[in-house]
């Protein structure tokens, strides 16, 4: 049975930030919380987008407080300059939902010498969840909501080749999934650091839904395939957002930081992801990766 948020919390004097929020879930996340009242920061790499989605998100919710500020996760550069406006010009910061992601690429290396979909899928939010920590934590209780999938028990994390392609068949698939356990890895661990902190965080499965997730698959046969399924039993973006929104603010989750949700209920993890020592180690890593200075890595 699909869930769908219940929740009354009003989110007025609130401020959060979607990444990816100009379509799909992300959308339907922020317009959500436009609707409870809350400053909302679209997150996005497309400013004509997102702009585009602002305007609809005012003039759904009458709430004028949405506004774009440029944020690329293929550019460790880009989340840094993103994260340093936020801490500048944010008085405050309760909600960070990490939704942006990709899927369906070939294996192929950022600027910043990083494999494409992990970057985008985990190192950039590792980095820009980190770099926001501190606002995070002058604003609490506040909360840190990473968008993950069920697609990660499927992973074959190798954490020795982190950043290169998957040893293993259906390639793409699997690198797709390896980021979807990284997101449920950081979140357990970052649980774990910021415990006694007032900032909670958790992981969820939005389950299959319909949206542009799998536009830029280089076979047009599997994307055809993905379409075609998605318009026989996948959700719309809006069902799919639910869980997301319900780990934003409803009560229910309360002192469950750590935990994994799905159609707004608590759901058993993979199993690789309730590796401890495993997300402890993949931590380290990604500090490595995203290249964490001295300064850095005193925020956390």
């Amino acid at each position: 049975m699909m869930g769908w948020d219940r929740s009354s919390t009003c989110l007025v004097g609130k401020t959060a930030i979607v990444t990816g929020s100009n379509s799909g879930i992300g959308f339907y996340t922020a317009q959500d919380f436009a609707k409870r009242g809350a400053r909302v920061i679209l997150a996005c790499r497309d400013s004509k987008r997102a702009e585009e989605a602002r305007s609809k998100i005012v003039e759904a919710t009458g709430n004028p407080n949405v506004v774009v500020r440029i944020l690329d996760l293929g550019s460790l550069d880009s989340i840094r300059a993103f994260a340093k406006e936020i801490n500048e010009t944010e008085e405050r910061l309760d909600i960070l939902v990490n939704n942006a992601g990709v899927a369906g690429f070939e294996h192929q290396l950022t600027a910043d010498g990083l494999s494409l979909t992990m970057q985008i899928n985990h190192f950039g939010p590792f980095l820009l969840t980190y770099l926001l920590i501190g606002l995070l934590k002058k604003s609490a209780p506040s909360r840190v909501v990473n968008v993950s999938s069920d697609a990660a028990m499927i992973a074959k994390l190798d954490l020795e080749n982190l950043n290169g392609p998957p040893n293993a068949f259906l390639t793409k698939t699997v690198d797709y999934a390896n980021s979807k356990l990284c997101n449920i890895l950081f979140t357990n661990e970052l649980a774990l650091r910021l415990e006694g902190s007032g900032v909670e965080t958790y992981s969820i499965h939005p389950g299959a839904v319909k949206t542009e997730f799998f536009k830029n698959m280089s076979s047009t046969a599997s994307r055809k395939v993905f379409e075609t399924a998605a318009k026989m039993f996948y959700k719309t973006a809006e069902e799919g957002a639910q869980t997301s929104i319900y780990a934003s603010v409803s009560k229910d989750v309360i002192g469950k930081s750590g935990e994994y949700f799905a159609d707004c209920k608590k759901n058993r993890k993979p199993r690789a992801a309730r590796d401890k020592e495993l997300a402890k180690k993949l931590w380290e890593k990604s500090e490595e990766f995203v290249k964490l200075t001295a300064e850095e890595r005193q925020l956390l």
